[in-house]
């Protein structure tokens, strides 16, 4: 599907394959790829985390309304940036440790906990700042989304080294290799010794941190946090179809981070190759479903139906 989409985005644009198209690409993915690798290794656990869309938007919400002064929205505490960097990561910690215990420990519907979790962030973003738009953000807050190395986005560079750094902790640290097995058989993990509940909790709030992250890159990339971030744009429907697209399991235990950087890769193009096309919006969804079908169906023939699950 990639090669194939390279081919058509070549012929419906000269522009398609220059530098800047592609950088440009991969500072939208950025964001997006971030979220997708959260969502993944909470899919690998044989969780799901519907609220992540809702952490992408409140946790820089409520960071940036902590650190701008009244004029901008903001409460007028004016928090000192580095320090505002830090509350977005603890509102993500928290949330993500909220979840896992309802879940874990409180044994749960992971599916209805976190769509209530979502409902109540979403409401949470909008009511402390009124729906009102946060702008005018620190250069040190709005770095990551925002600064170039050069011609290549911070942004990119951050996501693939989360990509790498992910894909090696599951590859080789055994506590990455646990999450495997508690993904593939939770029983047979506890009798090996494995903490279950501890390795459960832990990815639920690393998935947490990862979205509150994602949504820092966002926020920095258009300089502005609305209170449609995340849960307004729904988001987390191409995380999930990234995600299934590069192969992790919804049933847990199986997929990596290679294929789950191949299908936000794949949205990317999609997304790039119908703005270059000038196709209208309102055909945008459709298309992009008949390509996530599309790629699932390559899945299935290419290899076999373990794969197309």
């Amino acid at each position: 599907m990639l090669v194939v989409l390279v081919v058509v985005g070549s012929l419906v644009s000269s522009a398609f394959l220059t530098v800047n198209n592609l950088t440009g690409i991969g500072q939208q993915i950025s964001a997006l790829g971030v979220v997708v690798v959260g969502e993944s290794l909470i899919l690998l656990i044989g969780g799901m985390d519907l609220s992540l869309e809702s952490t992408y938007g409140l946790a820089p919400m409520v960071a940036a309304w902590l650190i701008l002064p009244v004029s901008s929205f903001g409460n007028g505490m004016q928090l000192n940036p580095c320090l505002g960097l830090l509350i977005l990561i603890l509102v993500g910690a928290v949330i993500g440790l909220v979840n896992g215990l309802l879940i874990v420990k409180g044994r749960l519907n992971g599916f209805i906990v976190t769509l209530g979790v979502t409902i109540v962030l979403a409401g949470l973003q909008n009511g402390i700042v009124k729906a009102q738009t946060l702008f005018q953000l620190p250069t040190a807050f709005g770095y990551l989304g925002s600064a170039y190395v050069g011609r290549v986005p911070v942004s990119l560079i951050v996501a693939a080294l989360i990509f790498v750094g992910v894909g090696l902790f599951l590859r080789y640290h055994r506590t990455g290799r646990a999450i495997y097995a508690v993904g593939g058989n939770p029983a047979a993990a506890r009798a090996a010794g494995i903490k279950v509940d501890r390795i459960r909790i832990g990815v639920y709030v690393a998935g947490s941190v990862l979205a509150a992250i994602g949504g820092l890159m966002e926020s920095g990339r258009v300089s502005a946090v609305t209170g449609q971030q995340g849960y307004g744009e729904g988001i987390i429907f191409s995380v999930f179809a990234a995600a299934v697209i590069g192969g992790v399991s919804l049933k847990g235990g199986r997929g990596n981070m290679v294929g789950a950087a191949t299908g936000v890769i794949l949205l990317g193009l999609v997304q790039n190759i119908l703005d270059l096309a000038n196709v209208s919006n309102y055909w945008i969804e459709a298309i992009d479903g008949v390509v996530i079908l599309l790629a699932l169906v390559l899945a299935r023939v290419i290899g076999g139906e373990a794969t197309a699950e």
